[in-house]
């Protein structure tokens, strides 16, 4: 006769213990989003995860317009709301205040233009519990509320845009990545990378997951966690936001070379091609000829890009294309070439270390 250990069959007759979930910090760096803030943090306030197990904590930039007064309304019934200050203005400098105060043992960073899914913390937390990643975040959608917004939404979701960013062009995969938007973090990991470069005005998403990865973590795209992004409404906006991503960019370049891709490089590359024939130009005429031909080609790839997106989303958006494309890839181009030329001194490993006060060239 066989016999049967009763605590072995107690503990296969009982369901699995669920883990309990963890305390979750949600961090929010904004400056002047007026216009934003009450639905980006609404958003967030509004998550489906238990109050009581979740903070957040918003980092103001010194805002000059309604945006702290937002904030402060909010927080009347909102007592997990947390304000804090961020005098230096920038991105890097808020997630550092932020994160130096979070107790939670996730830590998710937001932006005060995007809106996330009701569902997106605790999507997060399956993630983080169920995987073995240390970050993770989804796909975004990029919305516009006027004509021309929706256009410049259209083409940042485009792989002729901006290349094959998967948070921007992947909607149904889940997968590892390099870079997400808006990442939920383990605190350990978190711990681990250390803090954000706050030399960086730009770009230090990109800086900070290459040194989470460098240090073994893994990045998760995730399918099911969804978020929106409102992008910038004027060509002008959109100009100056890409200038900075490629004028800091080469900063990241600097200090971690490895972090690059071969497309970051296209924008710059292009421009210096039709700048160098321009001048070359004007000595001898043939150096027109390849200036023309370079944004004669330019011109039909981005028309062809136009036409097949406007077949997507808009005919509408089939004539102000050629337009926006232009200004994502010469504005970041142009962007590199000035921080190579401001930045020429700062090559090498010594120079590259993280600084304490971030450079204001450049700032938002």
């Amino acid at each position: 006769m066989m016999i049967v250990d009763t605590n072995t069959v107690d503990r296969l007759s009982k369901p699995a213990e669920t883990p309990p979930l963890p305390m979750v910090t949600v961090i929010m760096p904004v400056f002047n989003e007026e216009r934003y803030i009450e639905r980006s943090l609404g958003a967030v306030l509004a998550q489906d995860y238990p109050r009581d197990m979740m903070e957040v904590l918003v980092a103001d930039g010194m805002s000059t317009d309604r945006t702290r007064q937002i904030i402060e309304q909010l927080q009347a019934d909102h007592p997990h709301l947390q304000l804090i200050d961020n005098p230096q203005k920038i991105v890097a400098t808020g997630l550092n205040a932020t994160t130096e105060r979070a107790q939670g043992d996730v830590i998710v960073r937001v932006d005060g233009h995007c809106e996330i899914a009701p569902d997106y913390v605790r999507r997060c937390v399956e993630h983080l519990i169920a995987e073995d990643v240390d970050g993770v975040g989804g796909p975004i959608e990029t919305i516009g509320e006027t004509p021309m917004a929706e256009t410049i939404a259209a083409a940042m979701s485009s792989k002729f845009g901006v290349g094959g960013s998967p948070f921007r062009t992947c909607k149904e995969r889940t997968m590892l990545v390099d870079t997400v938007a808006f990442p939920a973090y383990r605190r350990r990991t978190v711990e681990r990378a250390g803090p954000y470069d706050e030399e960086l005005v730009r770009n230090q998403d990109d800086e900070y997951n290459f040194r989470l990865r460098k240090l073994g973590g893994k990045i998760l795209l995730a399918a099911n966690v969804h978020s929106r992004y409102h992008s910038r409404a004027s060509l002008k906006r959109l100009w100056r936001q890409y200038y900075q991503y490629g004028y800091w960019k080469v900063r990241v370049m600097q200090k971690h070379p490895l972090q690059m891709q071969p497309r970051q490089f296209i924008p710059a590359c292009f421009v210096l091609a039709v700048m160098c024939s321009l001048i070359v130009g004007i000595f001898w005429k043939p150096g027109l000829w390849v200036a023309g031909g370079l944004l004669g080609m330019y011109g039909l790839a981005a028309l062809a890009a136009a036409i097949a997106v406007g077949r997507k989303h808009s005919l509408r958006m089939t004539w102000q294309l050629p337009f926006v494309f232009p200004a994502l890839h010469i504005s970041y181009g142009l962007g590199f070439l000035r921080g190579l030329v401001a930045f020429w001194n700062r090559w090498g490993a010594a120079k590259n270390q993280q600084q304490p006060l971030a450079a204001k060239q450049g700032a938002a």
